[in-house]
């Protein structure tokens, strides 16, 4: 392979990254490719195996991208991410995520490194498009030849179109390369390109993605429903920007028609997805069965969807897979979703208070009373009053969903140790590894502090031991048929308010939770329509990542959190204690910085035409 030179200028490690991620993977890589980083280039490039490599590492370079979004729900109210379980100073699967801000505000002049990974992404994408398209297809030998190869430049693009959607979703105008850089003289002066070209070349991307993947794929490769499908993204998030508005990106404009046009078409996209595939939910939807309250031995089906049991099922409509056991390539979720009981895991993300009140009642399919926080240690009612948020019973008969995402006190998860099993652990808020007693059986309980709000996850958490905290196998989801599902019903609402196919997908989604059909005053007009979706948004991909995006593309943190120089609004725990306040006193300019990310200063020192978004002037 052609050697890159390696100066101080700027997308050095862009570039770097790219091809480090691509040595380190292909060694062990997931598919079983043979390693090329000692191939002369003389001798590569030559058959479509060769090429075929190539794409693994641009999958590699794409993947430590993408397969640790869910730290960006910590952008939102109902997550918390207190660090994450990337390291610095190694490349390794994280790093990308390493050393950024995951609060509700604050957060976006800290995802440097990410903006570099991102381009690194691109690069290893770039490298693959531009040796197949100049040196392998004009010498192909038949037609067959041919289709292969522009398959392999399909999911390339698709790789590329994904990169580049995350950077303009995060910075608006962005530099754009659509070639290899062998010297960072060829980019050292480029500048940012304006957002919409750079849609328009990602839209491009998907569109021939969609037309030369196939119709099904082996596990991890994507295909014509996956291209479809962030092409239909692509146009809704446009749709969005163009409908609020993004006035923190300088010379965008809103325009309505540009919206209803761009709603219209991800409408289109995601309605092929949906019907031309033969696509369905996890198990048709079902909801499964579910064990009683302090009970985990029978989990609901929502509840695997989220564990290897679901790699190659068809509701995973595009995924990054991992290694597992011993490849050095596992993921991490079991680390940063569970506590010390679990293999020595951190917990570095956990529910907030706040989304326990989200899960709405199998009886009437609304909402349940509020939760009350109380005190068990200076109350000693709380364990059974009514309503109370340390009263177990106060979560019965919820959305399935609930129990499948997270635990409150007395729920049971099996602890594991040197990957054995050491039982069920119960969580109790604020009682690490103590030995209780309850219903007679004695056990040691949940040991994490790493939670301030009563409440720890279970989804992503293995119910079953034989595994590192670093070791797991399960393909991490970047889009998947639910999502396409909520995504067409807001973007067919916009169009033409609530329709009668759109409100049935949003029902099968519920279902899943055991719920019953939306009443009709959530579907009688397209505000009251909106809010279903965004209520099933917010249970249905809770901790995916999704959340901090949907609420700057809707202009929503104001709604959230209240506006510039209010009082701010704090998070809680179930005991009733304060514990983060966010949004006190703010000024316009930090809401300003939450809707758009600084350009790296580092980049813009080595750029004299890299211009900087207005808030961070």
């Amino acid at each position: 392979m052609k050697k890159i030179k390696i100066s101080s200028t700027l997308f050095t490690i862009m570039v770097l990254a790219g091809l480090l991620v691509l040595q380190s993977s292909c060694k062990k890589d997931l598919l079983n490719q043979k390693p090329t980083t000692d191939v002369d280039a003389g001798d590569f490039w030559k058959t479509e195996a060769d090429a075929t490599v190539a794409l693994m590492g641009a999958y590699a370079a794409a993947r430590p991208v993408f397969d640790r979004d869910y730290y960006f729900d910590g952008h939102g109210e109902y997550s918390r991410v207190r660090g994450t379980s990337a390291t610095a100073g190694t490349l390794r699967l994280g790093d990308a995520y390493q050393g950024a801000n995951y609060d509700p505000s604050g957060y976006g002049g800290s995802f440097d490194k990410y903006y570099r990974y991102l381009y690194g992404a691109i690069n290893r994408a770039n490298y693959v498009i531009e040796n197949v398209n100049q040196k392998m297809l004009p010498v192909a030998a038949d037609a067959t030849s041919t289709a292969s190869l522009e398959t392999i430049v399909g999911e390339a693009r698709l790789l590329r179109g994904m990169a580049y959607f995350r950077l303009i979703s995060m910075w608006g105008d962005v530099p754009y390369i659509s070639n290899v850089v062998f010297d960072n003289a060829e980019v050292a002066l480029l500048p940012r390109l304006e957002i919409g070209k750079v849609k328009d070349s990602i839209l491009a991307d998907f569109t021939y993605a969609y037309e030369k993947l196939p119709a099904k794929a082996v596990l991890g490769r994507a295909t014509q429903a996956s291209a479809l499908a962030f092409r239909g993204k692509l146009q809704l998030y446009w749709a969005s920007w163009k409908k609020f508005g993004w006035p923190e990106l300088e010379g965008f404009k809103p325009d309505a028609s540009a919206a209803t046009a761009a709603y219209t078409a991800a409408s289109t996209d995601f309605k092929k997805v949906i019907d031309e595939y033969g696509l369905t939910l996890y198990l048709n939807g079902d909801p499964g069965s579910i064990d009683g309250l302090g009970k985990a031995d029978v989990l609901p089906n929502y509840y695997h969807l989220f564990t290897p049991k679901a790699n190659g099922n068809p509701e995973m409509i595009m995924v990054f897979t991992h290694g597992g056991t011993g490849t050095g390539q596992g993921e991490e979720l079991m680390r940063d979703f569970s506590g010390r009981s679990h293999e020595g895991s951190q917990c570095w993300a956990s529910p907030r208070y706040e989304i326990a009140d989200r899960y709405q009642l199998l009886t009437t399919g609304d909402f349940a009373p509020k939760l009350v926080p109380m005190n068990p240690t200076t109350n000693a009612t709380a364990r059974t009053a009514v309503n109370s948020a340390v009263n177990p019973n106060s979560y019965a008969n919820r959305d399935y969903r609930m129990k499948s995402t997270i635990q409150w006190d007395f729920e049971l998860s099996l602890g594991m140790i040197s990957l054995a099993s050491t039982g069920f652990v119960p969580f109790i808020y604020q009682s690490w590894n103590a030995s209780v007693t309850i219903n007679n059986i004695k056990y040691i309980s949940y040991n994490t502090d790493g939670t301030n709000s009563g409440y720890v996850y279970r989804k992503f958490v293995r119910n079953y031991a034989g595994q590192g905290r670093s070791d797991g196998d399960f393909a991490w989801p970047v889009m998947r048929l639910a999502d396409v599902y909520l995504m067409y019903a807001e973007a067919s609402n916009e169009v033409g308010g609530p329709q009668a196919y759109a409100i049935d997908l949003v029902n099968k989604i519920r279902r899943r939770g055991n719920l019953p059909a939306l009443a009709a005053s959530k579907t009688g007009s397209k505000t009251a329509f909106f809010d279903a979706i965004e209520q099933e948004r917010i249970v249905e991909l809770a901790a995916e990542g999704h959340r901090g995006f949907d609420l700057r593309r809707w202009r929503a943190i104001e709604k959230v959190w209240g506006g510039p120089g209010t009082a701010g609004i704090w998070r809680i725990d179930t005991y009733g204690a304060n514990q983060q306040r966010y949004y006190q006193n703010t000024a316009d300019r930090v809401y300003e910085q939450n809707y758009i990310f600084r350009i790296p200063p580092g980049e813009r020192d080595r750029n004299p035409n890299l211009t900087q978004n207005t808030p961070w002037r």
